[in-house]
């Protein structure tokens, strides 16, 4: 698994118990889906689909530094189903794992577009 974005727990992003707050944390994973979707399929238009069972195994709380990691499970015609991990960057307890997340391409109208895409393309690769 690839971690590409860290976060840093601060007062704002905890719950009453003193805890990272679980809606934060899926929108911070929301986020990196739908930037890691953008990035795979060069186009700026995607939408969340669906998330699979959210399974908390630890908290975080405040001061620590997570980092948020995304795998490629499939690619779809207009889809791309991601696999997702967060963990503390210091000590790598999972803290969150999601199995699947799908994101679908969309057109110009709004709908479902093929993407054409069949595996996932690096940066340093698209430069040559």
């Amino acid at each position: 698994m690839r971690f590409h974005t860290r976060k840093w727990i601060k007062p704002e992003d905890l719950n009453a118990n003193g805890t990272l707050f679980g809606g934060r944390l899926l929108d911070w994973i929301d986020e990196e889906a739908a930037l890691y979707t953008i990035i795979q399929l060069e186009n700026q238009k995607v939408v969340t689909k669906y998330m699979s069972e959210i399974d908390f195994k630890a908290s975080a709380k405040q001061g620590d530094i997570i980092e948020i990691g995304i795998d490629v499970v499939k690619f779809g015609k207009a889809s791309l189903t991601l696999s997702c991990k967060v963990r503390n960057k210091m000590t790598h307890e999972t803290i969150i794992t999601i199995s699947n997340i799908v994101m679908v391409n969309l057109g110009p109208d709004g709908k479902a577009k093929p993407h054409g895409k069949t595996q996932i393309e690096y940066a340093v690769d698209r430069l040559k």
